[in-house]
């Protein structure tokens, strides 16, 4: 069948995700609309509750979930949101709730336009899979790891395991699928799978600013941070290489992280930790880190490589999907990682659900590339003006080089300018198109005006509405 989830000769479809992190949960989730079982093969064993896993190298670094994930999520586990609320996860509105400073300035603290989840990933991941594994048909193989594919250059038709027991010697098995979905994550081994069966291998585009950071879990006095400021946050830029911040977690406690690029990545020993938070452009972090008490030792993440596999593109295998970072992986500073895993799993929904035409694997994964557009986008395109930046993405053409230009004035104007905030947070969320930044009332602010006043100093409250 053309159909991305086919149907075998015994009348069963049977779908494989590869992967049970966030955006492997999710696509199992929906593929049970469309197969008589779904398996989730984990190479780790989950955890009874909401622990880090290894194979989620960034679980112990801060993760938001931006207001475009959370209508995602919605959409895909209704009342989802109100599990996260009634879990602790602290929902953070912006500007108002944090100190927020880029490009030199200070954002004003005007009334919150959006708003995002600031908890632990290993919370969120957890209730995610609680919901998803109370579905009968989804069934786990864990302590597993796949080495390869069946099928050859035309469909994929289900994987190779071989289980993590520690026997060198282990011989692989076969696990026959009508459709495999890739959720490795960056780590994917997914190209060298394909080539193995005579597959064409995808296209990679990339683009490193080397960026890598480190974080620390601290207690402030009390477990809060300054009244009525819940986080702090610098972002680094073209002028400032460095950043960092703190966000709050569901315990009360904040996670401290500190950034820098290539040649100056942040160290994880305590002393040096500590140290190299005061290399941010201000010592607001620094004064608070001095009066508060860390909890745990500094871990310390360099894989930021934005890479996107163009599985889209003509010549792929049936039968195969990618879906979340093994398709398209963002500098995990901008925070978009887990909204687009939930977009991806709802574009991957109504693709198959389209009876308007035959949702083929190609058209499927089509759907699947444009889901994550906007966050491509948003992080290649800001990472393109970080001094070091290399790779093939690195010249986007004259129209990006146009489309750079507006942007900076709108990153100019948006400290200053609730009317430019609100677009530009709504873009930077994925709660809107990049179209929104492009409004009248928005363009006429960015073309024809200049940067309003920022505060001074830190803002330490929040202003009053219609200030």
């Amino acid at each position: 069948m053309n159909s991305a989830v086919g149907t075998d000769r015994r009348g069963e479809r049977h779908a494989v995700v590869v992967g049970g992190s966030l955006a492997g949960l999710l696509a199992a989730h929906v593929l049970v609309g469309h197969a008589d079982r779904v398996t989730i093969v984990e190479r780790d064993h989950f955890p009874e509750g909401p622990e880090p896993r290894s194979g989620v190298p960034q679980g112990r670094h801060p993760h938001v979930l931006l207001q475009g994930g959370q209508a995602a999520m919605e959409s895909l586990l209704p009342g989802f949101l109100a599990e996260l609320r009634d879990a602790g996860a602290p929902l953070v509105g912006m500007p108002s709730d944090l100190v927020l400073w880029q490009d030199g300035r200070w954002f004003r603290r005007t009334s919150a336009t959006t708003h995002i989840y600031t908890g632990s990933r290993a919370q969120l991941e957890e209730l995610v899979r609680r919901r998803v594994l109370a579905n009968p048909l989804i069934s786990t193989v864990e302590g597993a790891d796949v080495v390869g594919l069946l099928g050859d250059a035309s469909r994929v038709r289900g994987v190779l395991l071989r289980e993590r027991s520690g026997d060198a010697g282990a011989q692989p098995h076969p696990l026959e699928a009508d459709l495999v979905v890739d959720a490795t994550g960056a780590g994917t081994k997914a190209p060298q799978w394909l080539a193995a069966i005579g597959a064409t291998a995808p296209h990679e585009e990339r683009l490193d600013t080397g960026l890598a950071y480190a974080s620390r879990i601290y207690r402030g006095r009390s477990g809060v941070l300054d009244g009525e400021t819940v986080g702090y946050y610098v972002y680094p830029g073209p002028s400032q290489h460095h950043g960092g911040g703190a966000l709050p977690l569901e315990d009360g406690s904040h996670l401290v992280i500190v950034s820098g690029l290539r040649g100056d990545e942040p160290p994880t020993g305590d002393d040096e930790f500590v140290a190299y938070a005061k290399r941010l452009a201000h010592p607001l972090l620094d004064r608070w880190m001095a009066e508060a008490e860390p909890l745990t030792p500094a871990f310390g993440y360099r894989r930021t490589a934005n890479v996107r596999r163009r599985y889209d593109l003509p010549g792929h295998p049936a039968g195969f999907l990618a879906t979340g970072d093994a398709l398209c992986t963002f500098n995990p500073i901008y925070g978009q990682g887990m909204a687009v895993a939930a977009m991806s799993a709802v574009a991957l929904r109504d693709a198959l659900a389209d009876r308007r035409r035959t949702p083929s694997t190609r058209r499927v994964q089509r759907a699947l590339v444009a889901a994550s557009r906007q966050a491509w986008d948003i992080s290649a395109g800001a990472d393109r003006a970080m001094p070091g930046a290399t790779g093939n993405a690195l010249d986007g053409g004259p129209g990006d080089r146009v489309a750079g230009w507006y942007l900076r004035r709108v990153r100019e104007r948006a400290p200053g300018d609730p009317v430019v905030d609100r677009a530009f947070r709504a873009v930077l969320t994925l709660s809107e198109p990049v179209a929104a930044l492009f409004a009248p009332p928005v363009a006429r602010a960015v073309l024809f005006t200049r940067p309003a006043p920022t505060p001074v100093e830190p803002p330490a409250e929040p202003e009053e509405p219609g200030v």
